[in-house]
């Protein structure tokens, strides 16, 4: 990545706009990538979907963990650490089986909820003290998720309720990243890929499509995709301040509603439009009370 590190040797305006473009694209990616997987589990399954996208992602990373594998040693919290894989795996099993039924901006409304998560669980499971303007911006944001999830008897469906899970798991994974902060970047991404890997191994035995070759392409394609805009997001953080480029991974829902309606036809619904731009605001007013109060190392962990 010598381009990247070039960047950061620019003055400090020129490494913000760089900051600033490296999340703007990343996010893009990241919507991308999910799409490419909303796609093809319109024909396969979730399980082969994971499966080979990790075969991808891992290939692509191979020789920076060949490079980097003394980093592998000794971890900090083994027991956590596999549990942060076994969230992380859960998670995007979640979201692309949640994309088989709902539309891509409906699945990621219920993912941006996951700082609002974040900020609960803390409060309630680590003893954070949260005053009452963050609970106050907490019971908005919940708000504004069952404002999307439309509650009554004949729309809460499974889907969205698998959605919901993951968002919950996603926050989680959040909150256990935080306690790992000195695990380095390499080792949680691989991580990430290998935990996906296995399970997709496992639930492909069960149901396996011979894939085409133009699959087998997006397949790779996703995995690779989803590996760079990683890169993006970390090099991003280290050229910018958090309280600089995390607003942009909110940009994610417009791409989401994009890639939907262009590709899959999907029209959001009021609710959802509403429900989401709630779920922003909350989680954006909870940041920035984060930010003033000197709380302000926000994980940037976009989902899937």
């Amino acid at each position: 990545m010598p381009l990247f590190k070039n960047l950061s040797a620019y003055d400090e305006r020129s490494a913000r706009l760089a900051g600033i473009a490296l999340m703007v694209l990343s996010i893009f990616m990241f919507s991308f990538g999910d799409a490419m997987g909303k796609f093809l589990v319109g024909t396969y399954s979730v399980g082969q979907l994971l499966f080979l996208r990790a075969c991808a992602a891992l290939l692509l990373l191979a020789p920076l963990v060949w490079r980097q594998r003394h980093q592998f040693l000794n971890l900090e919290r083994p027991g956590l650490q596999l549990f942060r894989v076994v969230l992380s795996t859960l998670e995007v099993a979640a979201f692309f089986l949640a994309t088989v039924y709902l539309p891509l901006a409906d699945v990621i409304t219920y993912y941006l909820a996951g700082p609002i998560f974040v900020t609960a669980m803390s409060a309630v499971f680590l003893g954070e003290k949260v005053g009452w303007r963050r609970w106050t911006a907490i019971l908005i944001g919940f708000c504004g998720v069952l404002i999307a999830l439309r509650p009554s008897a004949q729309t809460v469906s499974l889907p969205a309720l698998i959605a919901l899970g993951g968002s919950l798991s996603f926050a989680t994974l959040m909150l256990i990243t935080r306690s790992l902060r000195k695990t380095p970047d390499i080792v949680m991404a691989s991580s990430q890929f290998v935990g996906t890997f296995v399970l997709g191994a496992v639930l492909s035995a069960f149901h396996w499509v011979p894939p085409t070759s133009g699959s087998l392409v997006i397949f790779a394609l996703a995995g690779c995709v989803s590996v760079t805009a990683l890169f993006c997001v970390n090099r991003s953080l280290k050229l910018a301040p958090a309280s600089v480029v995390v607003p942009y991974q909110y940009s994610m829902i417009v791409w989401a509603v994009i890639f939907g309606f262009v590709v899959f036809g999907d029209v959001p619904e009021i609710a959802t439009i509403v429900g989401a731009a709630i779920i922003i605001g909350a989680g954006f007013y909870i940041y920035l009370r984060e930010r003033d109060l000197g709380r302000g190392d926000v994980d940037v962990n976009p989902p899937a």
